[in-house]
Parts: structure tokens; sequence; C-alpha cells
């Protein structure tokens, strides 16, 4: 039962009808699952707690409840010990056969705490005795809740973690991915800040991936956020998480990045596309190792190690103004520089086997190969995309494949099947030289005239000229 008899015992009333006048506050609404053999007492609690906003899922019988949760596995539950038919303790093994990330309060009678303990063997996450006081079992709901959140997420980030080690080894020979591979080393186990450089599609996710897992924060969640995804009001939500409120659509409170990264590791993908506002916040954070929600003025403890990454040019930024200098120094306490895949071509065929053998498997078919015309070509071409582009493309070329071998007319698509092989006329190279940078810039022309070494009115012309075209 979830109260002792309402109707013999006074006792029961009274401290029944005390929590619900010293309740104050509501908790933000989730479903929650209500399983009881006593009608009334399962009501009582289930509207309780419908009233404040919870969508309510009752059940009279384990065995109901079953064939509830089949349907729509809950996340939070409340259930009796004792009931006809199936047990509590049973009950609780089969719906986290269900959903194992489910979270199972459960209520037992005053100086039944063996049970209890047997029950939280069998997976339970809280028990409470009787008669309930509600603002106990508010604050244990809220925790119940917080804690599926969390086993959800890590359970993701573990997920992810494992698929990383099986995709995003940092394969290579190059003397580049040797010196990267050392530094990963060196620095994994270390709560030292790293800052990740290289152009886009290299692998600075991967690379920052490979530092949280030789880390001693492995067991800890790898978070990442892309800070140019985001308009600044709603990067620092993002950062730093909201209370519920603090502005139009926050109907509910939300964690930030950085909570969530506790005891973990935070990755700031994009870090030079941060707004200069947020930059004073971000240095602040790290330096404290404190936040903020926005619409709080309490502050939250973290301790998370940070690894940033980017593909611009930070020192020509703080020339520029455009990032500040101290939280460039925070950043760069270890560097890694992660090359260009067409200044590493002997790592083209090593990685494209991988990728091939990836991609392979993923579409069910077995004993692909490259020809060596199609191996040539690959290994040929610039990747201005570098190696997110050569996987993207073997994956194409996977799928469209029609025999065991992949040959070269699967890869015409490579930008128009231009490799790094010139054509004879001077235009032409100037023309494809120019194309090269302009895509290993991304068409920023301000850097890629600094490259080239012409002013960036020039090349504005010359991409007129030639009527090239992001």
């Amino acid at each position: 039962m979830l109260l002792a008899l309402v109707e013999k015992s006074i006792s029961t009333i009274s401290i029944f009808k005390k929590s619900m006048s010293t309740t104050a506050k509501s908790i933000t609404p989730f479903p929650i699952l209500f399983v009881d053999d006593e009608d009334s007492q399962r009501a009582l609690l289930a509207g309780y707690f419908e009233k404040r906003g919870h969508p309510i899922t009752q059940a009279g019988t384990g065995e109901e409840a079953l064939r509830l949760a089949k349907d729509k596995p809950p996340s939070v539950a409340v259930v009796d010990m004792k009931m006809p038919g199936m047990s509590g303790i049973e009950l609780i093994g089969r719906l986290l056969e269900l959903e194992p990330s489910a979270q199972i309060i459960v209520l037992t009678a005053f100086g039944s705490v063996e049970t209890a303990v047997a029950a939280m063997k069998a997976g339970a996450f809280h028990y409470q005795t009787k008669p309930v006081e509600l603002d106990e079992l508010t604050v244990n709901l809220e925790k119940a809740r917080a804690q599926f959140d969390l086993v959800r997420e890590s359970a993701r980030s573990t997920q992810l973690l494992q698929d990383s080690v099986q995709t995003t080894r940092i394969l290579g020979k190059s003397a580049g991915i040797e010196k990267v591979r050392e530094l990963i080393s060196l620095s994994a186990n270390s709560d030292s800040p790293v800052l990740i450089t290289g152009p886009s599609g290299s692998g600075k996710e991967l690379v920052a991936r490979a530092l949280h897992a030789g880390s001693s924060r492995c067991e800890g969640r790898f978070v990442a956020v892309n800070c140019g995804a985001f308009p600044e009001t709603l990067l620092e939500s993002e950062l730093f998480g909201h209370e519920k409120g603090s502005f139009t659509g926050a109907d509910k409170r939300r964690l930030g990045r950085f909570e969530l990264a506790d005891k973990g590791t935070l990755f700031l993908d994009e870090i030079g596309e941060a707004p200069p506002a947020m930059q004073v916040k971000l240095l602040r954070s790290l330096e404290t190792g404190q936040i903020e929600r926005v619409g709080s003025e309490v502050t939250v403890d973290v301790d998370i190690r940070v690894v940033a990454a980017t593909n611009l040019d930070l020192e020509k930024a703080l020339d520029e103004g455009s990032f500040r200098q101290d939280l460039y120094y925070r950043l760069n306490v270890v560097r890694i520089e992660l090359p260009a895949l067409v200044d590493r071509p002997e790592d083209i065929p090593i990685l494209a086997e991988r990728s091939l053998a990836l991609s392979s498997a993923k579409a069910g078919k077995a004993d692909l190969r490259f020809s060596s015309e199609a191996l040539d070509v690959l290994c040929k071409y610039n990747w201005p995309g570098n190696v997110r582009e050569l996987q993207n493309m073997i994956e194409r070329a996977v799928t469209l494949s029609r025999s065991n071998e992949l040959g070269p007319e699967l890869f015409a698509g490579l930008r128009g099947g231009e490799v790094v092989e010139y054509p004879e006329r001077l235009n032409e190279i100037e023309k494809r030289h120019i194309e090269v940078i302009l895509k290993r810039c991304n068409w920023n022309i301000t850097e890629s005239a600094e490259k080239l070494g012409i002013h960036r009115n020039t090349l504005s012309q010359k991409i007129k000229d030639y009527v090239l075209k992001e």
C-alpha cells in the first residue's frame, strides 16, 4: 500500500494535509507511474502530483503495470512492496528489463527496512517508509528523474566513446600524425587545457575523444558543444544552463554543458567562433571552476577538463582583436596541430582502407576492395575536406558499388575529379591553386589571400575572372 489506511489513521491524514500545505514549490513536470493495489491511496498520491502538472499513469497490480510499461516504459515509478500476485521486488526487475535507465522508488511499511534493502539490491533507486510525507516524496521523485537523465546521458556518451574507439583511431604513419599521437599520450592523463588546431574535417574531435579516453576522467562524460552553432544568447544557456522562466521559452530548468561534463571532459569545438562577450564568461568559469545558470545568482562548482578546437588562426584573431588574449593563453597550455590530409599523402591508403571496412560493414557488403586505379585516384586527390571528405566519398562509393571491386568511376564526383596533378597551362594552374586554397580556408577571403601572398582585392578579382564559386 502507498499509505497507511486513511480511514483508520488520523495521524496519516494529518501528515498528508501538512505535506500538501507545506510543499510550496512544484518540480518540473515529468511522467510518473504509480503502482499499488489500494485504489484510494494510489489515487490520492497520483492526484496530488497530477495537479502539479505531472503526466500520471496508474496500475493496481504488477501485471497491469507491465502491460502499460510495454507500450511506454517509465522513466520514474513509485511501487508498493506488498501487492497480491506479482510482488514489488519482481516488478522492479521486470520494469528494468523494459527500461534499464528507469528509476524506481519503493514504498514500504515502517520497520520493513530489510525488505527495502532487498528492493535496492534488485535495482530500486530509493525507498521511503509509510505513511508518506509528500515533501520527502517530491524531493525523491526529482532526484529520481535527475538520475534517469544522468544515466541516459551517460549511456549515450559511453556509446559514442565506444563508437569512436572503432571509427576514430588516430590512424596514419606520417610524421605529423606520429607527433599528434605522441602529444595525446603525454597529455591525456593531465587536467591541463588542450587546444587542437587544424583545418575542417581533419579529425579534431577525434583527438579530443582520444584525450578523454586516455585520461583518469574516462569514466565521466565527454560533452561536446559547437561554439559557432548558436547565437550568443542561446550559447550562454547551452553552456551554463538556465532556470525556469529566465527567458521566453524557458519552461523548465535546464543543465548546461558545463554541469553535464562535471567529472569529465568538455569539448569546446570552434572556440574561435565564440562571441567576445561569451569569451569573457568562459574565461571566468575556466579560471574559477564555477558557473551560474541564466536567471540564477547561485554559483555552481564544476570539475571539468577543457579541450578546445578551432580551424581559425587564433594568433591572427588576437592581432585583429576578435579573440581575447587571456582566454587564448588559458586554453593554449598544450597545443596539438592536426595537418591537412594533403600534407600527409602516405596516410591516405591507410585511412581509405579503414573507411572502406567500416562503410562496407555498415552497408552489409562484405569483401569490398579498391582497384589499383581507384586507390591511385584517391592518393592523388588533394582532399580539401580532409578526412571527413574521404570518409563520405568512400561511403558513397560503397553504397553505389555493384561489384566487390571499387573502380575509379565511383570517385568521379571528387569535386569534378580534381587531383593534385595540374594542367600545363599557367592560368589553369593558378585557377586550380586558388580554388584549392579557398576551399582549405573555407572561402575566407582574407585568410586565403594571406596564404596566397596577394591582396584580398586582387584575390576577389581573380575569383571573378576565373568564375570560382563556393
